[in-house]
């Protein structure tokens, strides 16, 4: 869905759409585009990261990039400007980028003319107002006489003499955050971290590019102060007032450097939110069966040199997933939906074939749709196109909608079986172990036999035991004997 605003006759506005189904916000990943940038109808100006997906947005105009709204990674409700384009440079005086609408208010105009030099500016944040000062509070010191006052108390403590007050300068005392009067600047990310670490960022003595706050300003800030006993020798120590000092607990500051605080957003989120959903509202009951599938990974090595299965990857999870698609025609029920608004089992008359893959991004399951009509070639190569597509980050929110049976292959970590949460709206879920060679009675005979563990996690408001031992026994049977591939499909 394209979403765009026009500011005036020159300059359009690109809005964060909805790029999913009824998704409220998105991340910005990347930006491929920077101000000055020519950019042309379709062409693709950043990457946003989804509850679902990882999503490539084009600008659906020609012109020049006049400004970024968000610098990447910060996190946009649908419907917020993100970019803003010239379409027709040359044409007059651009417009000054928008304000921060989070800008402290002002109390009142400051005498002073405005410094020369520009205000270092961060995207999002506007222009710190470096012509205008607060009115102090009645009654509190100034601010250089309060640095004094704190600086004499503070030596006295310390055990040394306090230093003589500098005098304050002609003009006002800039913060120490950068902006003159206003907000520090820095990027969402330090600013979470310092808030993380309850840190001040007026406080803090920036010492990036014009000004900006970087993360290792905040921790050096964060860094407890050195002991007394390590301060260096000084003049003898002040008369002590009357009522000596309380002695107060050190406040305890986080070791940074033990803990890495990871945000929870986009697909992870996601994910995190599903499960639990799933987990705590259908009933969940989950078998397992231990099977030879030695005749299986003999059929792979066939396929393999088979001309009609040239060019797609053959894999035992190819044929896994042609025994559950068998399983499910000879047990229908099994592919269903729970509907709790109206309180009915859907029944489903086609199978979208949900893969869980992992990628950086986390956890996703794409599905295969109507993979019951394909043949083993067909499923073969779209096995393989979901595959690479879920691995570069770029399956669309489509992709993992609508999905109704899905395969877990826990097998590829070298795990033997696990207990897998359905997916949320589906029915069952197989999960399918490491293949190892082990000792096995094969023929009246112990044998080195290539043996895996399924386990079949399933609703059990849609599933009985009975049903999904059906379904379980039948995946097990043909991956012991694949011709049955071919009697009961």
């Amino acid at each position: 869905m394209t979403t765009m605003t026009e500011t005036s006759a020159r300059f359009r506005e690109f809005k964060m759409p909805d790029v999913g189904e009824g998704l409220t916000e998105a991340e910005i990943l990347k930006w491929y585009v920077q101000p000055g940038d020519t950019v042309t109808d379709g062409q693709v100006v950043c990457e946003v990261e989804t509850a679902k997906a990882a999503v490539e947005l084009p600008i659906p105009f020609d012109g020049v990039v006049h400004e970024l709204r968000f610098p990447e990674g910060t996190t946009v409700d649908v419907g917020q400007v993100i970019i803003a384009v010239d379409v027709a440079p040359g044409s007059g005086d651009a417009p000054a980028p928008a304000a921060d609408p989070v800008q402290e208010p002002v109390e009142e105009p400051a005498a002073e003319a405005e410094p020369k030099g520009r205000t270092p500016v961060l995207v999002g944040y506007g222009v710190a107002e470096s012509s205008t000062k607060r009115r102090p509070r009645k009654g509190a010191p100034a601010a250089p006489e309060a640095a004094a006052v704190a600086a004499a108390v503070q030596a006295e403590l310390n055990g040394h003499a306090a230093p003589a007050p500098a005098a304050a300068p002609a003009s006002s005392v800039p913060a120490q955050g950068g902006a003159t009067g206003g907000r520090p600047l820095a990027k969402p990310p330090v600013r979470k971290l310092a808030k993380d670490l309850g840190i001040d960022l007026a406080t803090v003595v920036p010492t990036g590019k014009d000004g900006v706050i970087t993360r290792e300003d905040v921790h050096a800030a964060a860094a407890p102060a050195p002991a007394a006993s390590e301060a260096p020798a000084q003049a003898a120590p002040a008369p002590v007032a009357a009522e000596a000092p309380v002695a107060t607990e050190p406040t305890a500051v986080p070791d940074a450097a033990r803990e890495t605080r990871v945000p929870v957003k986009g697909v992870r989120k996601a994910i995190a939110q599903a499960m639990v959903g799933s987990a705590f509202t259908a009933p969940h009951v989950t078998e397992f069966v231990t099977v030879d599938v030695t005749r299986t990974m003999k059929l792979v090595a066939e396929l393999k040199e088979d001309k009609d299965m040239a060019g797609v990857r053959v894999n035992p999870l190819l044929v896994i997933a042609k025994a559950l698609l068998v399983a499910i025609k000879r047990n229908p029920e099994v592919n269903a939906a729970w509907d709790e608004a109206n309180q009915e089992i859907v029944r489903k008359h086609y199978v979208n074939l949900g893969i869980a893959a992992a990628t950086p991004r986390g956890l996703i399951v794409p599905n295969i749709k109507d993979a019951h009509d394909k043949t083993l070639p067909q499923l073969a190569e779209a096995l393989g196109e979901l595959v690479a597509t879920a691995r570069d980050g770029k399956t669309s929110p489509a992709a993992m909608a609508g999905g109704t049976v899905t395969i877990t292959n826990v097998g590829v970590f070298g795990v033997d079986t696990g207990t897998p949460i359905l997916n949320p709206g589906e029915s069952a879920i197989l999960a399918v172990g490491a293949i190892k060679l082990q000792p096995w009675v094969h023929k009246g005979k112990v044998k080195p036999r290539q043996v895996t563990t399924l386990a079949l996690s399933f609703d059990h408001r849609l599933v009985d035991g009975e049903l999904g031992s059906k379904v379980l026994a039948d995946v097990a049977a043909i991956l012991e004997q694949p011709k049955r591939l071919i009697t009961w499909a």
